[in-house]
């Protein structure tokens, strides 16, 4: 049996690590302009793509040189905008595709997120997903009055409570409880309206919800937590998990670590699919595509590099010594509460005990920042058959998410006009869609 993947489009950096001005980006027009967001999900949904995903992030990137100064010069991680009105602007022009928006468990509110994913879940008649993220970066956690990180443990066990507030919160108002009857004038069944009365380690809420139930009832949940820690959390109750391994090898690896935690934690495995993060160039031939890889070789100077390195793993490339081993730095950066797995693939390359120097870790960072590393380039066929190739071995469920375009709206073009076509063509991606709501887009079960 042939299975079709989902395809869905990350547009978290569209802009930022010189992106923005490569041959094929727009002319006359810069972030955050709303035309730009306006074209790129047309062209989505024109391809039938399942959603288009907004990652997040609160703090400009401060840890190299103690300073804001290189990621501001450069544009790493920088600017971002919240995307929820964006979202709701984008959904009055599209009918099928949906959004994914991304908002911190380990800072915000249970009840305001619930409350607002339900009013967008209105608004797009029932395309929204969640994508709950636990914040590992230090100028994140200065934005919203922390000194420090919160422990790495406690910031998951804060999620899964947070999605537990969340979902409480979401069927505290039953799907038929309100009526709007004319004849009596009664709004809805107080009976089916109840309050949670959540009382937990990080959050007491009251409840019920003060909304009307949306379509979905609740959007669906992505995490993408990579860690044995994140892995096991996803598998209590993401709906699709966002997948960060380049290889298939890491890939079947992750699957196969989901599936035995879907298994204990009582869910269908079969169920859940893993959308994996890819970059991706489609040519019309495979040295078109090639040369304009080769671009990215131009994008940023190592400084750049350094300083969304820096961010990522809480360590100050400015300051490391010259020489040191990747399980060292993996120890700084547990220590620091960042993300435990940001030396992964380098580990998975050449081993914890590899000694690295300062330069050759800097150089690393620059192939990471500019996604020289680990973009696929080729013709559609060729594209086409790498997906097919890593999506089977991965598990045939889920698919990829298309990650940070080189260059829009160049890239996306190109996607929707030569290789989803191929895709199609194998059997491998719709040619419509046959439901309305983004749940049912994805395959994901419904909310109960």
């Amino acid at each position: 049996m042939t299975y079709q993947m989902s395809l869905a489009l990350d547009l978290s950096f569209s802009h930022h690590q010189g992106r923005w001005r490569l041959p094929g980006s727009w002319a006359g027009y810069n972030f955050p302009d709303l035309r730009m967001y306006k074209e790129l999900a047309l062209a989505a949904e024109r391809g039938c793509m399942d959603m288009i995903f907004f990652g997040d992030g609160t703090g400009i990137p401060s840890t190299y040189g103690d300073s804001i100064d290189a990621a501001v010069r450069w544009g790493i991680g920088a600017p971002r905008q919240d995307m929820s009105p964006y979202i709701a602007a984008l959904a009055q022009e599209t009918s099928h595709i949906g959004f994914g928006l991304t908002y911190s468990s380990t800072f915000l509110p249970p009840f305001y997120v619930a409350r607002l994913l339900n009013s967008l879940d209105h608004i797009t008649g029932g395309r929204m997903a969640f994508n709950i993220v636990t914040s590992s970066r230090g100028a994140d956690a200065a934005n919203f009055g922390f000194d420090e990180l919160m422990d790495h443990d406690a910031r998951y066990r804060r999620m899964e409570e947070f999605v537990e507030v969340c979902t409480a919160l979401w069927r505290s108002v039953g799907a038929d409880a309100y009526l709007w009857d004319r004849e009596t004038g009664q709004v809805a069944d107080a009976s089916k309206v109840a309050p949670i009365d959540h009382v937990g380690e990080f959050f007491t809420v009251k409840g019920p919800l003060n909304s009307v139930p949306s379509p979905q009832q609740a959007p669906v949940l992505i995490q993408a937590g990579g860690s044995p820690r994140g892995i096991q959390a996803s598998s209590r109750f993401a709906d699709v998990i966002f997948g960060g391994a380049f290889k298939n090898e890491h890939r079947a690896e992750h699957r196969k670590a989901l599936d035995a935690a879907l298994v204990e934690s009582g869910r269908d495995p079969e169920k859940v699919g893993i959308l994996w993060d890819l970059q991706i160039i489609v040519g019309q031939t495979a040295e078109e595509a090639q040369a304009r890889k080769n671009q990215l070789q131009g994008l940023l100077p190592r400084e750049a590099a350094a300083a969304q390195m820096s961010h990522n793993s809480g360590l100050d490339f400015a300051k490391l010594p010259d020489r040191f081993t990747l399980a060292e730095l993996t120890e700084e950066v547990i220590a620091k509460n960042a993300s435990p797995v940001t030396f992964r693939d380098l580990i998975a390359e050449h081993g914890a005990d590899h000694e690295m120097t300062k330069d050759e870790l800097i150089d690393s960072a620059w192939r990471t920042a500019t996604g020289y590393d680990h973009t696929v380039a080729g013709s559609a066929e060729q594209v086409a058959d790498y997906l097919e190739e890593s999506y089977e071995a991965s598990g045939s469920r889920g698919g990829f998410m298309i990650a940070h375009p080189q260059v829009t709206p160049r890239d996306l073009i190109d996607v929707v006009g030569l290789l989803i076509p191929e895709l199609q063509r194998r059997g491998r991606f719709r040619t419509a869609y046959e439901g309305s709501t983004l749940r049912e887009t994805l395959g994901v079960p419904r909310f109960e």
